[in-house]
């Protein structure tokens, strides 16, 4: 079962650090990105290669998922197309941005395409085009997005 996998996964983590280390009491998610195997496959192997060290996601879907922020230190397991871990990754930034303020650094961190903010701007507005009217909503420039930096903790 892929849910034993993914624990497997946590405790080979787990097993790396020292016996009372603190990160043996937190929580951790296990997500792919983007909205399709494809994606997630392509946007996997970016993190795992080290170009891709950011990532955002629409506010809408939080508040529409009753879900809170990705917090500084939270640990997800980042899973491919098929559900399978391809690393852990840790937050280590966290700020809520309109979509039109989301600049050229954050652009090339998020590693996609040829890593500009024009690429960047088309490809997400492509995305949250997609995505967004799953919840009733349409994108717009001023929609608050959530970027994420983060490490890759353990491959």
């Amino acid at each position: 079962m892929a849910e034993d996998r993914i624990e497997r996964y946590w405790r080979s983590y787990l097993a790396t650090l020292p016996a009372d280390s603190p990160v043996r009491d937190e929580k951790y998610t296990a997500e792919s990105f983007g909205d399709g195997p494809e994606m997630a496959d392509r946007l996997g192997a970016l993190v795992v290669n080290g170009a891709k060290t950011a990532t955002c996601s629409a506010l809408w879907e939080y508040e529409a998922e009753d879900e809170p922020i990705t917090e500084v230190g939270h640990k997800s397991i980042i899973l491919n197309g098929n559900g399978e871990p391809l690393c852990i990754i840790e937050a280590t930034g966290v700020e809520v941005r309109r979509y039109d303020e989301v600049d050229a650094r954050f652009a090339r961190d998020e590693g996609e395409g040829d890593r500009s903010l024009e690429y960047w701007r088309e490809a997400h507005w492509s995305f949250f085009s997609r995505t967004l009217p799953r919840i009733d909503k349409e994108p717009t420039l001023g929609m608050p997005l959530v970027c994420e930096r983060f490490r890759v903790i353990h491959e």
